[in-house]
């Protein structure tokens, strides 16, 4: 998931999971079952809430206003710690305000995977590379959950704990696991109402008037077969494939970068790749981030950095097969 958190001070309710007295009817397949209903919820349903995101200390408080029309998918995203920060999304198209000094800077992205729309449409292949199981229930945001946990079969991705809504279907609460099980990312709602469809007047930033509004360069879709060159992976972690390829502008870097980005399904890796200034030294090796493994390799005279909340093995390998084809 990729939000972005300011640091704060919030007092965390601890949350009980209460084992179920009893085995599921089919243990195999209903766990499954629970997590593609509360992959359809996050974007069929229509909700306003707060829901608190911590990473380590960093710990944030974000309101969403979500509605579905019959024209597609709206949401509002408004950071309450920090300095004022609003997100505008009409389905996978973002819109970010983000007032600094004595203006409003507007930049455009493709977004995917934010909460609670963090469950994807299953696969064969997703199946393979987790083990589901549902341990029991916990109540989060005032509101009876589900929880079903994934357990990775394999080194390369962290496990996961979700709470789903009984009563609706939607996410209530997503917990990122680490490979000793214990919890080192989190986000669930505390305060989560259910709504119909309303007017359109919430679907604009409360911004400082008076503030020009200055637009950041969009970014530019490179095609795999742009100028005659590309980027492959001789082999990516299993389950993991290639979803995405952009070009963007980064702040401190005078060319654009080229990002690759790869997912399983839930997590997702990206490589960074720009040409090596001469005047600069190339960065090798494997650093720990909060919860985010970072692996910089060089290759034919190209900086290229993996990083992804997955261990350390995955970011690795993806750093180490990387290869410039002509």
């Amino acid at each position: 998931m990729a939000i972005n958190a300011e640091g704060g001070s919030v007092s965390v309710t601890l949350f009980v999971v209460v084992p179920f007295p009893g085995r599921a009817a089919n243990p195999e397949v209903e766990p499954w079952l629970m997590l593609e209903k509360a992959g359809q919820a996050a974007h069929k349903l229509s909700y306003k809430g707060i829901f608190v995101y911590q990473s380590g200390r960093s710990v944030s408080n974000l309101q969403i206003t979500h509605m579905n029309y019959a024209q597609g998918e709206y949401a509002r995203v408004i950071s309450l710690d920090g300095m004022p920060r609003e997100v505008l999304r009409q389905g996978n198209e973002a819109v970010i305000y983000s007032p600094q000094n004595e203006k409003v800077v507007i930049e455009k992205r493709r977004v995917q995977n934010s909460f609670p729309a963090l469950l994807p449409v299953l696969t064969d292949t997703l199946k393979a590379s987790y083990q589901a199981r549902m341990i029991g229930r916990e109540r989060v945001g005032g509101r009876d959950g589900v929880v079903v946990q994934l357990v990775p079969r394999d080194l390369y991705r962290y496990g996961y704990r979700f709470s789903i809504d009984r009563e609706s279907g939607l996410l209530l609460k997503s917990v990122t696991l680490n490979e000793r099980n214990e919890a080192i990312e989190q986000v669930a709602f505390s305060q989560l109402t259910m709504m119909d469809p309303a007017g359109m007047d919430w679907f604009h930033p409360n911004v400082e008037r008076g503030k020009n509004y200055v637009m950041q360069p969009e970014q530019v879709v490179v095609p795999d077969h742009a100028e005659g060159e590309g980027w492959s992976i001789s082999q990516l972690p299993p389950g993991f494939v290639k979803v995405d390829q952009v070009r963007r502008s980064l702040p401190g870097k005078s060319a654009p970068v080229n990002q690759l980005i790869f997912s399983d399904g839930i997590a997702s890796v990206s490589m960074f790749i720009e040409q090596l200034d001469k005047s600069g030294s190339p960065k090798r090796g494997h650093i720990l981030q909060g919860v985010t493994n970072v692996y910089a390799n060089v290759v034919n005279g190209y900086q290229v950095i993996v990083v992804g909340e997955v261990p350390e093995a995955a970011v690795r390998q993806i750093g180490e097969a990387v290869s410039l084809r002509k």
